[in-house]
């Protein structure tokens, strides 16, 4: 659908050495998003992943950027990525043409093998030995604005218990089935799956401002508010659809709403699901063992144990 998305930009540049460097006014905020980005450079490039820099994070070098938020960073940054990758290829080429019939009008032969570095030297050598007109160097800035923004589509599961006793709720397993389009690379989805899910599981069972009767928040710092540690985390098994989406310049689709936005949802259906036999439902979150307790007094249900009805 079409969203104001924003528009995003990246320089690459190719120095006399060989080195690609992209400057991006988009920064990662922990999504591993520089190793993504280098990678779609590198694949655009058809270079070594070593010999990309990525830079960012500073407003006086990078060409504006509207941010990184909203599942855009791969979508956004990597789409102006590429657009700037390929017109450095392009001048690459043009270059490598001149230098072979540069060397086949010296009777040099024109079968050499021509590297990025070769073609980067040459760039910034002089106008002799570059094509009639071009400009020096080697390097290119482009902005991406698609009219489409896009979003990845999940479905989660998990099966959960509720202790009778303490109300506590364990999430004995969880399964998350997702298509962010084309993978970039699949550890850095995993663990943006994970942490999205573990995030989600903090406002489904522990995350919630509490405030005292007369108004003072009770909450306010990380001794009181809970948030899931590693020991909350369950196993999660993800698997990947990897369908590319036709509407984004390389396929991708942002990851970042596929873990958070299904977790909250999926694990307050499942304790539905178990207190259903009490006549138990909830309507807000978090769902915490006192709210169950409080709940399942309320509801004070007659079971019959041994023959005898007792509350």
């Amino acid at each position: 659908m079409p969203l104001p998305s924003g528009t995003e930009a990246a320089t690459v540049r190719v120095d006399p050495s060989g080195t690609v460097t992209a400057i991006f006014g988009i920064a990662s905020h922990g999504q591993g998003l520089k190793t993504t980005l280098a990678q779609i450079v590198a694949d655009e490039m058809e270079v070594p992943l070593e010999h990309v820099r990525i830079l960012w994070g500073d407003t006086n070098a990078a060409p504006y950027g509207t941010g990184s938020y909203a599942s855009r960073g791969a979508v956004m940054g990597g789409g102006a990525a590429m657009l700037a990758a390929r017109a450095v290829m392009e001048k690459a080429r043009q270059i490598a043409s001149h230098l072979r019939e540069a060397e086949a009008e010296q009777g040099a032969g024109s079968e050499r093998h021509v590297t990025l570095a070769d073609i980067a030297r040459a760039a910034y050598a002089g106008k002799k030995r570059l094509p009639r007109e071009m400009e020096p160097g080697l390097e290119a800035t482009r902005f991406y604005d698609p009219y489409y923004g896009t979003a990845t589509s999940a479905t989660h599961a998990a099966v959960v218990e509720v202790d009778p006793e303490t109300w506590g709720v364990r999430i004995l397993a969880y399964v998350v089935a997702e298509d962010c389009g084309r993978l970039v690379n699949p550890l850095v989805v995993d663990g943006q799956v994970f942490g999205g899910v573990v995030q989600g599981l903090g406002g489904a069972l522990l995350e919630e401002v509490v405030y005292e009767p007369g108004g003072q928040l009770v909450t306010a710092s990380l001794m009181d508010y809970l948030v899931p540690t590693a020991s909350d985390a369950p196993a999660i098994a993800v698997h990947h659809m990897e369908a590319a989406s036709p509407t984004s310049l390389g396929g991708f689709r942002g990851v970042g709403e596929s873990g958070t936005i299904g977790a909250p949802a999926t694990i307050a259906n499942a304790i539905a699901d178990a207190l259903a036999p009490l006549g138990i439902e909830f309507h807000e979150l978090p769902i915490t063992p006192a709210k169950i307790f409080a709940a399942a007094a309320e509801r004070r249900p007659v079971v019959e144990v041994g023959g005898h009805k007792t509350v």
